[in-house]
């Protein structure tokens, strides 16, 4: 017969918080302990709060004004810093640590803003081909886009990349934009260039949908007009 009732695990949960925003960190147990005491952890050694039985929790004195107190044991830890990057684990202490969760807990700066520039331009009567540039705070990104019988695609250039602080700059098409995306997991930022105030005479079928309603609205005036002169006739 069990004094107290949880799923034990190792396992960690990652979680990526933006600097400065806070996080919370959850515990479920079906019953409470009533004589072992539960601790949250930061990286296996430094205690953050002890739940003792009988007495009221007690949070770190280095955390005492980071640290809210939730329902049972769980706890939200606030205004993050990256040296508050880690693993945070909740455990149950008896005569053996017991973990019941824990969180891999990855801060970020946001992302910094894009540019998205077009650095050449060439042209005939069936082709128009654009080279733009993606420059962010810290790496820039080339890529080459042909625009044929109104069909543009994205020829080459360079891979998207991913820094060491999982950063993605990348470069692509979409419904007749050229986008240069910034993102990592906690925020993104883009800059946009419309293909057709390059390449007007080769943009994609959105130009030529707005052509044919300019057209058609032009003839159904042409059309009202006429029916306007033959009433009047009458």
């Amino acid at each position: 017969l069990c004094v107290y009732c949880f799923t034990e695990s190792s396992a960690v949960t990652p979680v990526f918080v933006k600097k400065g925003e806070d996080v919370l960190l959850n515990v479920t147990i079906a019953d409470d302990p009533e004589e072992d005491p539960v601790f949250w952890r930061f990286n296996k050694t430094v205690n953050l709060v002890r739940f003792l039985p009988g007495r009221e929790p007690k949070v770190s004195d280095e955390y005492s004004l980071r640290i809210e107190l939730l329902e049972k044991y769980s706890v939200k830890l606030k205004n993050l810093e990256e040296a508050d990057s880690g693993v945070y684990t909740a455990v149950v202490s008896g005569d053996t640590d017991k973990q019941i969760t824990g969180y891999k807990i990855t801060v970020q700066d946001p992302v910094s803003p894009v540019n998205l520039s077009v650095d050449s331009v060439s042209s005939s009567s069936d082709w128009c081909n654009l080279t733009v540039s993606c420059r962010a705070q810290d790496s820039h990104i080339n890529s080459t886009f042909r625009c044929l019988n109104h069909t543009c695609s994205q020829e080459g250039g360079e891979r998207p990349q991913v820094t060491p602080s999982d950063v993605d700059l990348h470069v692509y098409l979409s419904t007749g934009s050229i986008i240069c995306n910034h993102s990592n997991q906690v925020s993104w930022t883009k800059d946009i260039k419309i293909i057709k105030h390059f390449c007007p005479r080769h943009a994609g079928p959105e130009s030529v949908s707005a052509g044919i309603s300019v057209c058609l609205l032009n003839t159904a005036v042409f059309s009202i007009s006429l029916i306007i002169t033959w009433v009047q006739t009458m």
